[in-house]
């Protein structure tokens, strides 16, 4: 991570041009005309600060190539030469991988074979690139998608393998051979040709094999294995990937055909279920590249009935779905082959419309009209669909447009996907105590069971540390005075605050900005209400011991660059043939231009300690958030700091620091009158009317409203009560 250049790193994939102290280019994950990607060199950092993605060198590479974090640290190391030291596998971990490696080495070398086998022998170019060509396929987009041919013959495969020395044994495993109960081992896929599939890092996990004669299944897939698990991968996702995130979309067909002819045409955030129904693992693979799916069909009414179920699963993973349905007599592949790139591109744009809408319509096409029940069915499958949608904003636009489609009453409708709902919502948690019964009778504890403590207030708690997490008002209210306290840990959180002095007035205490913030919540009791902003805030806290022991190091490694720039000065001033008296003052403005820079580059190594390992953390909640409060959307011209000095924020930090303590003190204040004066409406409103009740909170009130007042008084203005 000390390594990585941000610079550097996304100069490979993107064009950077200076402005000012940063680097502009052209968004890598969206289309875009005027640049809007920022690199910072000094935070080492990116921000694309029109789609938002972007942070340190690993959370590019990760967004970019779609790695995981292990991932992107590898593909880092491998591109700097650093060789990753890891700790040592235990036997069983070692034979686990050393088994998933040549699983690998064996699907590999078997596409290398029949690639080779479609292009280098008399029946593979007469039959499998035969077919390929009559198919409309081309020469590129056979080598862009490793197609291959297996030969008629029983055994080719498994004694070309078994000649490079590869294991009978892995051949077996990964389903490319096959052996009999009398002990015979033949290929699973002879006479066919081949579609390989690939994970999204790249590597060959299983295989597709189709026929050409008429007798026998049409269709031969690699079976479960080690490393291949059907319901997790996608057809072409590996091939797709970079353009379903330049794109924020993916289109969804169903066979290998369609994918491979709508690359070929130019669309390229194409992949396949592969004639299978949707799974819930296909799906968050899909969701980890986009929110945005488009599914086409072809002309086939009865093919696209049997899908809409498996769409109901996307909506609820919280993604956007929606439909193309295709000319009568035409497929993906098909339409695909005869319009360009742009005709397809533009048919797509002008025919996709929303899933439900799709869907209404489709069933509104059945036989319902005069058939009560039938109709009552249909309304209930619609509703069943709205229902699985976890946004709510998204499931009232549907109930609204749902019930003026279907003339039902608004409040019919919403009453029934209120009830689907709950019904869902009984289902799930029946399955989970069916779950932990059977962990309870297997001797399993679940360590998941959350207990729920009741929220108690006392009355120190009326005073200040009054804003309880269970409160939805008071998160969204008090989250921008978190996020502004939060952006001070981040960006300066080892850097130097202030000092403070022991009782005896000896030698001053340096107190850091974390030191100081830590110390003014501890004193009221107080905690942030964001659960994911007090995870980045504890993480920052727990940073503080990593500094304890890497300051020393930071400290001797500035030394040793201030002596060397001395010393490199000394040398040059030996070297001008200068008089002593001008040697002497120059030797003077050496060592205070030294000082000078020890002091603006510890200062810089402090305020960036934290913001370095936040930016780069594993847990993708406390990474993201910290790269948003890392970012500087705008850098200060040089026109503006040319002609006058222009205090930055770093060097505000104690009039801005203690502000945002007092502004998220005065929020609280701001939420617990708020509550307090509701109480008290409660309570007067109550029979029989409890006067005593209502003294003692217009009581409570008053002496909030006073430490409000005292707040003001230092913020120097006038009270202002958190917007709603």
């Amino acid at each position: 991570m000390d390594t990585a250049d941000i610079v550097d790193v996304v100069s490979d994939f993107v064009n950077l041009k200076r402005r000012g102290a940063n680097y502009m280019g052209l968004c890598p994950f969206h289309n875009e005309r005027t640049p809007s990607f920022s690199v910072s060199k000094s935070k080492n950092i990116c921000k694309c600060f029109s789609c938002g993605k972007g942070g340190s060198p690993v959370n590019f590479i990760m967004q970019l190539e779609q790695l995981s974090y292990n991932e992107a640290l590898r593909y880092l190391a491998k591109k700097y030469n650093i060789e990753i030291k890891e700790r040592e596998q235990t036997d069983q971990e070692r034979e686990l991988e050393s088994e998933r490696e040549s699983l690998f080495a064996v699907n590999e070398f078997a596409m290398q074979h029949f690639e080779r086998t479609l292009n280098d022998t008399d029946d593979g170019r007469n039959i499998g690139l035969a077919y390929f060509f009559e198919r409309g396929i081309n020469e590129s987009s056979i080598k862009k998608f490793h197609l291959g041919y297996a030969l008629e013959k029983s055994n080719d495969l498994y004694e070309a393998a078994k000649k490079k020395g590869y294991n009978e044994k892995f051949l077996l495993d990964t389903g490319l051979c096959i052996r009999t109960d009398s002990g015979r081992i033949y290929d699973r896929f002879k006479g066919r040709v081949i579609y390989p599939v690939f994970a999204v890092s790249g590597k060959v996990v299983a295989f597709g094999g189709r026929t050409l004669k008429k007798d026998v299944a049409k269709y031969v897939n690699s079976p479960e294995s080690l490393i291949y698990h059907k319901s997790n991968q996608l057809y072409g996702l590996y091939q797709a990937k970079s353009s379903i995130v330049r794109q924020d979309k993916c289109i969804l067909v169903e066979g290998y055909m369609d994918v491979i002819s709508m690359h070929q045409s130019g669309v390229e955030n194409v992949v396949a279920s592969s004639g299978t129904s949707l799974t819930e693992g296909q799906i968050r693979m899909i969701h980890r590249f986009t929110e945005n799916v488009t599914v086409i069909y072809d002309g086939d009414a009865a093919g696209i009935k049997a899908s809409l179920r498996g769409i109901d699963m996307l909506l609820a993973e919280g993604l956007n779905i929606k439909v193309v349905s295709l000319p009568d007599g035409d497929d993906p592949d098909s339409f695909a082959q005869k319009h360009t790139s742009s005709e397809l591109e533009e048919y797509i744009k002008e025919h996709e419309v929303d899933f439900i809408r799709f869907k209404t319509d489709i069933l509104l096409k059945g036989d319902s009209d005069n058939d009560p029940l039938a109709r009552s069915r249909m309304v209930n499958d619609i509703i069943r669909s709205i229902a699985v949608i976890p946004d709510q904003v998204k499931r009232n636009i549907y109930i609204k447009d749902c019930s003026r489609r279907l003339d039902i009453d608004e409040l019919v409708v919403s009453r029934q996907v209120a009830l689907q709902i709950k019904t869902i919502a009984e289902n799930e948690y029946e399955r989970k105590q069916k779950e932990r019964a059977r962990e309870s009778i297997a001797g399993i504890e679940n360590e998941k069971t959350e207990e729920k403590k009741p929220v108690e207030e006392d009355a120190s708690a009326l005073m200040m540390g009054a804003a309880s997490g269970s409160d939805a008002y008071n998160v969204r209210v008090l989250r921008p005075y978190e996020s502004a306290i939060l952006k001070y840990v981040i960006r300066y959180g080892m850097v130097t605050l202030c000092e403070d002095y022991a009782e005896d007035g000896s030698n001053p205490i340096p107190v850091k900005v974390i030191d100081y913030i830590e110390y003014e919540l501890n004193r009221e009791e107080l905690e942030f209400v964001n659960g994911d902003l007090k995870s980045v805030f504890d993480e920052s806290l727990r940073l503080k011991e990593d500094w304890a022991m890497e300051q020393p190091r930071f400290e001797e490694r500035l030394d040793a660059e201030r002596n060397r720039f001395i010393a490199d000065g000394e040398e040059e001033l030996r070297a001008s043939g200068l008089e002593i008296s001008a040697i002497e003052r120059r030797e003077k403005e050496l060592i205070a231009a030294a000082d000078e820079k020890y002091l603006i580059d510890r200062r810089h190594g402090e305020s960036l300690f934290v913001e370095k390992n936040l930016v780069s953390h594993p847990d993708d909640a406390v990474r993201n958030i910290a790269i948003e409060l890392a970012s500087e959307k705008h850098v200060l011209s040089k026109v503006h700091t040319r002609f006058m000095k222009i205090e930055t924020e770093e060097e505000r930090l104690q009039e801005l620091v203690p502000r945002a303590i007092f502004e998220y003190k005065d929020a609280i204040l701001g939420c617990r009158i708020k509550a307090l004066q509701k109480e008290i409406t409660r309570i007067a409103a109550s029979n029989p009317y409890d006067a005593e009740k209502v003294m003692e909170a217009m009581k409570q009130l008053s002496e909030l409203h006073a430490i409000r007042s005292e707040i003001a008084r230092y913020l120097g203005e006038r009270i202002l009560y958190p917007r709603k």
